[in-house]
Order: C-alpha cells, then sequence, then structure tokens
C-alpha cells in the first residue's frame, strides 16, 4: 500500500500536472539533462513568484576566486537594518543540473526579510557543463571569501553557517566535509532535503509513485556530474557524502527530509551517523511530504512550518 501525499500538496501537485499537459510539456528522457534543466528551472521560477516581496533587501555582488582560478559570482542579500553578527553561504537546488542564483532571488530576499540575516549566495558552476567536484570547491571558495572579509561586512567569523537545499544541500553538506578538511570553523550546516547519495537509483515501489524528483531525475542529475564513476567506489564524499565513514568534528546540523521524499533514507542515515559521532543535528522527517513540498505549495500548513523552522534556525545563529 503507498502512502498518501498531504492533501494541500496533492492539490498543487494535479494543478502542476494539468498546467504541464495544457501546455505539451513532458519529462525530458532519463539522461537528458539539458532538457531537464529547462524543465526544472521553469517551475522554480514560477514557484518562488508566490513569496511576498522583500522591498527593503538590498544587494551586492562579488566574486571570489574556485581552485582552479575560475571566478564565482557571490550575491550579498543584506537586510535594512544592522545584522546580528550571524551569515548564512547558501547554495541553491536544481539537481547538480540546474538552478541560479537569479531563480533563487525571492527566496533569499524572503529568509532575509524575516531572519535579518545577511545571506551570501553562491553561483556555482553546474554540470554537465562542470563535474566531479567543481561546484562544491566553489562553494569552499564563497565560504573562504566570507570568512576573509568578515569584518568588512560586520559578520563574527564563528557565526557562519551553509546552507542548502536539495542539489545545494548535498553540496553544503560536502563543502562542511571539506571545510573540516581545511581547517575552516563552521556555526552549522543546514541541509534541506538534500540530495548526499549517487547511488539513490533503483526504485523503491512505496516512493516512486509520489516521487517529484524521481530516481530517473536523480540518475540524470548524479550522471552529468559524475559521467562512468556513478555508483563506483572512486566517488569522493566531498561530492556524495553519503560516501563519508567519518564524521567526527563535523558541523552542527539541521536536516530537513520528506516522508515521501527519495532522498528520505539517505538524509536520516546522514543524520543518524552525525549523531552517533557526537555531533548535534536537529532532524525532521514531514508526514506525507515528497521532495520541494513547500516549493509546490508555499502556503500549505506542512511548507509553512517548514520555513518557520528554517526561519528559526537561521535567526538562532
Amino acid at each position: 500500500m503507498n502512502m498518501s501525499l498531504d492533501p494541500e500538496i496533492a492539490v498543487a501537485l494535479a494543478a502542476q500536472a494539468r498546467a504541464a499537459a495544457e501546455a505539451g510539456v513532458g519529462m525530458p528522457a532519463p539522461g537528458d539533462a539539458l532538457g531537464l534543466r529547462v524543465l526544472v528551472d521553469s517551475m522554480m521560477s514560477h514557484s518562488f513568484q508566490a513569496l511576498p516581496d522583500a522591498p527593503a533587501v538590498t544587494t551586492r555582488t562579488v566574486t571570489a576566486a574556485s581552485s582552479d582560478g575560475a571566478d564565482v559570482e557571490l550575491r550579498w542579500y543584506l537586510p535594512e537594518t544592522t545584522g546580528t553578527g550571524a551569515a548564512i553561504v547558501y547554495i541553491h537546488g536544481g539537481g547538480m543540473i540546474c538552478g541560479s542564483v537569479d531563480i533563487y532571488d525571492p527566496l533569499m530576499r524572503y529568509y532575509v526579510q524575516r531572519t535579518g540575516v545577511p545571506f551570501l549566495a553562491v553561483d556555482y558552476r553546474i554540470a554537465p557543463e562542470h563535474t566531479g567536484s567543481v561546484a562544491v570547491e566553489d562553494c569552499v571558495a564563497a565560504l573562504a571569501w566570507l570568512l576573509e572579509h568578515a569584518t568588512d561586512w560586520g559578520i563574527d567569523s564563528q557565526r557562519v553557517a551553509l546552507m542548502g537545499d536539495s542539489a545545494g544541500g548535498g553540496i553544503a553538506a560536502g563543502t562542511a566535509i571539506l571545510a573540516r578538511k581545511r581547517g575552516i570553523s563552521l556555526a552549522k550546516q543546514i541541509l534541506v532535503y538534500p540530495m548526499l547519495d549517487d547511488r539513490t537509483t533503483t526504485p523503491d515501489p512505496l516512493l516512486a509513485s509520489t516521487a517529484t524528483w524521481t530516481y530517473e531525475n536523480n540518475y540524470t542529475g548524479w550522471s552529468a556530474l559524475l559521467g562512468d564513476q556513478i555508483g563506483s567506489t572512486t566517488v569522493s564524499p566531498a561530492v556524495a557524502p553519503a560516501r563519508l565513514t567519518d564524521f567526527q568534528g563535523l558541523a552542527p546540523a539541521y536536516i530537513e527530509v520528506g516522508e515521501l521524499d527519495i532522498f528520505r533514507d539517505e538524509s536520516i542515515a546522514y543524520a543518524t551517523s552525525l549523531m552517533t559521532a557526537g555531533v548535534p543535528c536537529e532532524l525532521h522527517v514531514y508526514p506525507r511530504a515528497p521532495h520541494g513540498y513547500d516549493l509546490l505549495n508555499l502556503e500549505a500548513q506542512l511548507s509553512r512550518r517548514a520555513l518557520d523552522h528554517r526561519v528559526r534556525i537561521v535567526a538562532g545563529l
């Protein structure tokens, strides 16, 4: 027997399916990363339009040099009032192949407006144009840039956290792993339904029927990033954090995931490994929630509860 979707989310999903059918939009074939990018970017852009305006939030664009010398664009989102000293480095979602800071602009403004905490959003390079550890190195560079310039922006270097959703949550976890290796201190890692494991490509019949980010989509995203290495023993934990075996000394974590998300088991396992290693971790598993439930209906009670928890965590840094 399949578990049922949250009623408000189910209504939003049905409306989305009707709109796609009327527009003649279908799901790209497995492996078609660029086709999936067009579809997902369009859906995310539409979802974020439902967020309230945050006219008091201002932006500044800066750049950081990644490990290969490439410039990575970073966008500061600054509150109207003086910040609290905390700051977030935000890593957008998109299955390793989609998304951008421009698409996520309304969400960044929403978080800053509600928390009073500045966000530094990272326009990291995505697959298939850029593969392997490029994205996570871009995000390490952004974190290092912020810590180097913390005093200039009124930031307490001990109150800087990483945050990301979906692929961005996975990349945030990978960035935290590299930060530990390189002696960079973090206040927290905030992982929203994170994409952690390249081996999550075999359908679970209990989850497949309600999956919004499907097993086929997951194969497309991971294979675009890893190529022939997907599922092999050579994949680095910095790229697929579920491969990590030593969790000691990682930053304290907040992890949330939906009960009907194909990332559920890998998220729970990651949280369990953190806690077993003595790393504080707050875990939320939302009943009847698929992947990206908040983007499907930002006004649903489930979505509002999740957003309130995220705001609580960010404001409490």
